[in-house]
């Protein structure tokens, strides 16, 4: 697949080295060198010219690209370009976009008559992930597949739970009601089978249907933290606007923002919600103190700078609050962000990458998300009719190593998968695997696939 990207920014940079590693054919277009030069040890090859140049895009290969991608800081030379690829003969278009009314559903047509599939906003993509997290305070991370038809926790196991040190075919039997999918262990990432074991210190991932989220709550041993009601923001960025705006009704959201600008910005854009704007340092320990931190179950700090994020984060835990959500943009404060243990870690650049890094597998598959804390992937795959993964039970199909199907949405209806599971053509599959295995397995679920 031919993959052209405007725009070596952050989510264009993380997009080109998944694609390189996929090894997908993947250009990448900047008028600035000295960001291409990050891609030097990657397999893409780079354009130092102008976005939206007619000739460079036909240089490029624009007219045979299978995707196109704007994803520059600005907004109007992604349309703009994303148009020009569309005539051009690029078959499918996609920009970032800074402008949330362009997310109407009653403009999708309007855009697509102007060459423009997809539109992706990464502050809405956040809020969303933010969001999710505060609705499980015990959750590191959440994703809900087809409306809520299965569900992925990701979880931080303490002392107090009681799935430790078992082998996992003793928890994870046929009748249960969840399947671990990944384990992260340290610096090692694990797709479990029959004879792992769970530890404390590892953040594992559950597979599981809405109705047993509160059994999953009691054998992780975190029944005791107080579901979020109050939750301080630190910071009134566009991503602090779309979180506040989309809180459930029964959370209390308190904004604190340092630039008395931004605050006045702010009321006017939250003037419909009853999320509280308050202008002040959200490091300072006795305004924190006035605004009721210790009778506050949430802390999100999403300021531009990771470290007063993540320092921020840390305070907020010391002084009682069990849920706390980060902005680490550098990915290289990623790592030290999970060995604080601070909670949660939201990432634009990964959650877009990851958002638009689907649009480059094939139609079969309609979903994809990157785990970044682990080194793995999770993709959504519809068995086709007379697929091989539709003749044998999951245990026959002599699956990749490191692969793991966690479960399957059959007619709007969310199933686990074991050994026994016998998949069935137009089912959808969750399927878990290391990063380099994904285009390995796809071939089980065409029709045809040759061996």
């Amino acid at each position: 697949m031919k993959v052209v990207i405007v725009g070596a920014g952050a989510v264009g940079t993380h997009l080109s080295k998944l694609l390189s590693r996929e090894h997908q054919d993947c250009v990448l277009i900047d008028d600035n060198e000295e960001r291409l030069g990050a891609l030097s040890e990657y397999d893409v090859m780079t354009y130092n010219a102008s976005p939206t140049s007619i000739k460079v895009l036909k240089e490029a290969g624009v007219q045979h690209a299978d995707l196109f991608v704007g994803v520059t800081p600005e907004e109007t030379t992604n349309l703009t370009a994303c148009m020009i690829a569309h005539q051009l003969g690029a078959k499918k278009t996609v920009a970032r976009i800074d402008n949330y009314e362009y997310l109407s559903p009653q403009n999708k047509e309007f855009f697509r008559n102007m060459g423009i599939d997809s539109l992706i906003y990464p502050e809405v993509l956040a809020a969303i992930d933010i969001n999710n997290g505060l609705k499980l305070s015990w959750v590191r991370q959440r994703w809900d597949v087809h409306d809520g038809a299965l569900t992925l926790l990701g979880i931080k196991l303490r002392e107090t739970a009681e799935i430790l040190n078992q082998p996992l075919r003793d928890l994870c039997g046929p009748d249960d009601p969840y399947h671990i999918v990944a384990i992260k262990r340290d610096e090692e990432t694990i797709i479990p089978g029959g004879l792992d074991e769970l530890r404390v210190g590892d953040l594992a991932y559950f597979m599981t249907t809405q109705e047993y989220i509160p059994y999953i709550r009691k054998i992780v041993g975190k029944e005791h933290y107080a579901d979020v009601k109050n939750v301080i923001v630190m910071g009134g960025d566009k991503t602090s606007v779309r979180a506040a705006l989309t809180t459930p009704d029964y959370m209390n959201v308190k904004i604190i923002e340092k630039s008395a600008e931004r605050c006045e910005k702010l009321n006017e854009l939250l003037g419909d919600s009853d999320t509280m704007v308050i202008h002040g340092d959200g490091r300072d320990l006795g305004l924190l103190e006035e605004e009721g931190i210790r009778n506050t179950q949430a802390f999100v700090a999403l300021t531009g700078n990771a470290e007063t994020n993540i320092l921020a984060c840390l305070t907020a835990k010391r002084l009682g609050v069990r849920k706390t959500v980060a902005m680490v943009e550098n990915l290289d404060y990623v790592k030290m962000a999970e060995e604080l243990d601070i909670g949660t870690i939201i990432n634009k650049m990964t959650i877009a990458a990851s958002h638009i890094f689907q649009m480059m597998l094939d139609a079969d598959v309609s979903n994809l998300r990157s785990l970044m804390l682990v080194d793995s992937e999770v993709a959504e795959f519809v068995a086709a009719e007379g697929s091989k993964v539709t003749k044998k039970p999951v245990k026959d199909l002599g699956l990749p190593f490191g692969t793991t199907i966690g479960g399957l949405v059959r007619k709007g209806v969310g199933m686990l998968v074991n050994g026994n599971s016998q998949i069935e053509a137009g089912d959808s599959v969750m399927v878990f695997c290391h990063e380099a295995k994904l285009n390995n397995i796809e071939k089980f679920f065409k029709k045809n696939a040759i061996w």
